[in-house]
């Protein structure tokens, strides 16, 4: 859910701008799920752009406060949204753990590493969400170690059904910088796509699994 439309449409125009977004529609990406998109997504290349880095850091950190209070641990999904954790836990002036996909299997075998103490409030960060299966795996991990998880933060999320009802099943609040629809929308605006390439990649978003780029 995007709380402030004026930030998503500015993290959209930044992400495109430095290509951390690509838009495609004629000629689109393979995900390693086999799903065919016109949209990709490596929200790490904002770590090389210092100014956009620091907004995108201030941005979370204001949507943090703002949505859940000061929690007392942030944690980030690896392996993507770790740097972006530990800039807004630096920038709050607090701890930082981040959570593997699965524990370890060698040495202490932990999945979470830093430290927390049980029922700690805990606020997630993550770069991108799709359907939500990795997040909520982080967030299953917290909980399961006994921390309270307030809620998660996002960088963008492509905004589908699947990851809204999945995020409601799990009873895990959750807020993104920005969104598909938003990033369409200045898209188009700006010119950055024509009104046909706005329709095939609105089209996408509707039914990604069953997505044909051809006419």
């Amino acid at each position: 859910m995007v709380n402030d439309k004026e930030i998503a449409a500015k993290t959209a125009e930044l992400l495109l701008q430095i290509k951390a977004i690509k838009l495609q529609p004629s000629d689109p990406f393979t995900w390693a799920s086999g799903i065919k998109s016109p949209i990709y997504c490596d929200n790490r290349i904002t770590l090389s752009f210092p100014p956009i880095r620091t907004f995108l850091r201030e941005q979370l950190a204001d949507l943090i406060s703002d949505q859940f209070g000061r929690p007392d641990v942030i944690a980030g999904v690896a392996t993507g949204a770790i740097a972006h954790g530990i800039l807004v836990a630096q920038y709050l002036n607090l701890p930082f753990v981040y959570v593997r996909p699965e524990a370890k299997k060698h040495g202490r075998q932990n999945q979470i590493e830093g430290n927390f103490e049980k029922d700690q409030h805990v606020v997630v960060v993550e770069d991108l969400i799709s359907t939500g299966g990795s997040s909520l795996k982080a967030v299953e991990a917290l909980r399961a170690a006994g921390a309270n998880v307030r809620g998660m933060v996002a960088l963008f999320t492509y905004d589908f059904e699947e990851s809204r009802n999945a995020f409601k099943s799990a009873d895990v609040p959750f807020f993104t910088l920005s969104d598909y629809p938003h990033l369409l929308d200045h898209a188009r605006e700006s010119g950055f796509i024509s009104q046909k390439e706005n329709q095939i990649l609105s089209k996408w978003r509707s039914n990604p699994k069953e997505w044909n780029p051809k006419p």
